[in-house]
This record gives C-alpha cells, structure tokens and sequence, in this order.
C-alpha cells in the first residue's frame, strides 16, 4: 500500500471592502467613547463629594476664654454637645444618604455668647449642589430653632457655605488630633501591626546622621517632644533630622533640627524626667498625613483600663528586627499602684510616670520606640498624647509594662518652651 501526502485544507475567505473597514472601525469607538463617557459621568455624578463651612451662635453662655482653648474641658464638652445635636438632626432627615460628617472647628466666646464654627461633608447623586445646600442650611435652622435641652441657639445667626476639598483639608489639618476614618481594630511594635498611610499623622522619626533612632511626636508648626535619653550619643542639631510619614526610610518630608531642649532636670542613665523638646529649622507644612497631635490640659486624667495606643519603628522583639513600616498596638494603661509592685517595678514608678500595656506581658514598645507617641482618642475622635515612650525591662516582658513619661505633669514646662 502506498502512503499518500496529506494536504492542508486552505479555508476560502472573504475580503470586505476598505469602507466597510474603516466603518466599523469608527463604529467600534463610538461605542467605546460612549461607554468610557457614561462610565465618567456616572462616577463623577454618583461619588461627588461636597464640603461646606458655617457658623452659628450659641446664647446666654458668660464670656470665657476656655472656650477658645481647643483642648480645653470647656471647648470639648461645649463641642460634644453641638456635635450630637447635628449628626441627629442629619440622620433623621431626608438626606441621611447623603450626609457623611460633621464637626465643630473652633468655638469663639463672645459677651454672653458663643459662635460655632462647623465643618460638613456630604455626597449627592443627583449633582445639585444648589438644591442641597438649601436642605442642609433647612435643617440646620430647624435644629437650632428646636432649644431643647439647656442651650439656647439663634436661627438667624446661621452661616453656610460650599467650599472646596482643598481649603476643607486645610480646615481639618490645622486642627490638632484629627486623623482620616481608619479601622478601629489594632492588633499585634511588639505584638503590633503595620500602621495605614496618614493613621498617625503626629508620628516622626528622629534620626542621626540619617539613621533612625527615636520616635517624636509633631505638637506645632515647629516642634515636636521626644524622650531626653534619645541624645545620649549627641544632641547636635547638625547630626539631628526629622522626618515624617509611615515608611521608615526613605526619608518623607525631612526637616532639620536648630535646637534640642532637654528637660533641665534630667539625668543621664536615669529615669526621671525623661523629656524633650526638637524646635525645627522650618515649619512644617500640615497635610492629611503630617499634622500634629493635641496636648492634654495639665488637668486631664487619664485613668487606669483606659484604652492607648502607642506606634513606633522600634524593634519587633527584644533586640530583634526593626521594620521598615511604621507598626501600633493597642494597649491598656495599667494602674501605679500594680505597676509599683514588687514583681513589676518594686516602687520605681513616680507621678511623673506611667505605666502602660498588659501586666501578663506580649504586647509593648520596644527599642527604636523611644520618645515616640502613646495616644488616646477622647469621646469626639480627637488624639491627644497621654505618654513619650521611655523605658522597661526589655520588652513584653510579664510584670514589666512599658513606661512613659506623663505628658500631663509636663504641660506647664513645654508651654514655658513652645509657647503650645
């Protein structure tokens, strides 16, 4: 039998002009711009975010300064209040969908008043900028006219108007202690997890000759407070930068240091008074993910069981790895009294100092921490800086908690040096 050659079959095709072509072809795009220009303006229609500013007035309150005070008990109760009344008043509207934040900026006390400054978010669908604002500006008049409970508002007083992202970000950043809506969930520095770009804002790296070395923490345009045990080795501005951010390095808004304040009263090799002022070269320039943290009035009490947490680059275990990302854990701060123990620090706890994290060890600080934050968000989200990262027995040891250095009993002397 004889092998034949197979062949390959060679499928007839049929050849479409040039003008059919070149009609598809435009066809084609047509569909394709008009999909690309609904998708646009779907996305530009349905996310449009608005942003607004206002003001009110607040009757028979007798003039004090407190009120001016951002920090101060008078400022934050006075806030609370007005804070509750409008997320009420939005959320039982018509436009709840819509309404995505509200705060009271600044209070201004005047004779027997005093004026609210708000700050609002909001999205709309429909894109009527118009139409909305007049339904914001309704219910705001109607909460204020409705005087229930012991404030006494003025309708007439009201004040709105639309703003744009860039100047409600501005708003926003010049105020101490906020920071963008992060998860609420912390979990494993030692026993930590990575931070999210912008979740400490307050957050900096002190660093010599380029290196990391201590955390610090950004309270004004040119300061930030450190521990005084971070300039062992040298507190020579010229070896000193400062810079910002999560990543560790590179290096994220760097700034130079002109002058180190160390507590006059600190010793070196021991505990007390382990405190520290950096006066920079220059401002820094606030933004969504740099800006500063608030003080505590040197009465507030920050008492034991309440909830902290403390961030840093430090090491992950004792003379362990340090991580390039900036890491937080939540911790609890722990009583004096069981912190002075004699299985814990046998006495060695001053009122200067206090003692937080958990007593059956796991999760701390640790080193490349020092200096750094140990923050508390009070009842409106705002953060204030409850301790400065100080020392311990290694770290996440049982019975020896991290120690920090009291923020509170340290207010009068950083405002002697800051003027904050």
């Amino acid at each position: 039998m004889s092998a034949s050659k197979l062949r390959p079959v060679i499928a007839s095709r049929k050849s479409f002009p040039p003008w059919m072509i070149i009609l598809g072809v435009l066809g084609v795009l047509a569909i394709l711009g008009l999909v690309i220009g609904l998708l646009v303006h779907f996305l530009a229609v349905e996310n449009k975010i608005y942003y607004y500013q206002g003001s009110f007035k607040v009757l028979n309150i007798p003039y004090d300064r407190n009120y001016e005070r951002e920090t101060s008990l008078e400022s934050n109760y006075l806030s609370k209040i007005l804070e509750i009344k409008m997320v009420d008043a939005f959320e039982s509207s018509n436009i709840y969908k819509q309404y995505i934040n509200s705060q009271i900026i600044t209070l201004v006390p005047e004779n027997n008043s005093v004026t609210a400054h708000i700050w609002l978010v909001f999205k709309d669908p429909r894109s009527n900028q118009e139409s909305l604002r007049r339904r914001i500006e309704n219910i705001l008049h109607q909460m204020l006219e409705n005087n229930s409970g012991s404030l006494t508002t003025d309708p007439g007083s009201l004040k709105l108007t639309e703003i744009t992202k860039v100047d409600a970000e501005k708003i926003i950043n010049n105020r101490c202690g906020r920071r963008p809506r992060m998860s609420a969930t912390y979990d494993r520095i030692t026993g930590g997890s990575t931070a999210q770009k912008g979740e400490w804002p307050w957050q900096a790296s002190l660093r010599v000759n380029g290196k990391h070395h201590c955390g610090a923490s950004l309270i004004g345009e040119r300061f930030l407070l450190t521990a005084a045990h971070c300039f062992q080795r040298t507190n020579n501005p010229k070896n000193l930068t400062v810079s910002f951010g999560t990543r560790v390095t590179p290096a994220y808004m760097q700034h130079y240091v002109e002058e180190v304040i160390i507590h006059e009263d600190y010793v070196k090799g021991q505990h007390h008074d382990d405190v520290a002022i950096i006066k920079l070269t220059e401002k820094v320039s606030f933004r969504n993910d740099v800006h500063r943290v608030c003080l505590p009035e040197a009465t507030q009490v920050f008492p034991p069981g309440e909830g902290v947490v403390v961030t840093g680059w430090g090491s992950l275990y004792y003379n362990g790895k340090s991580p390039l990302l900036l890491q937080k854990a939540s911790i609890k701060i722990i009583d004096t009294n069981a912190c002075n123990s004699e299985e814990a620090y046998g006495g060695r706890i001053v009122d200067t100092m206090l003692c937080a994290g958990y007593m059956e060890g796991n999760v701390d600080a640790c080193q490349g921490d020092s200096g750094g934050p140990l923050v508390h968000p009070n009842s409106r989200d705002i953060w204030y800086l409850v301790g400065i990262v100080s020392w311990g027995h290694e770290c996440g040891r049982v019975n020896k908690p991290g120690v920090y250095m009291r923020v509170t009993s340290y207010r009068d002397w950083i405002a002697s040096k800051t003027g904050i």
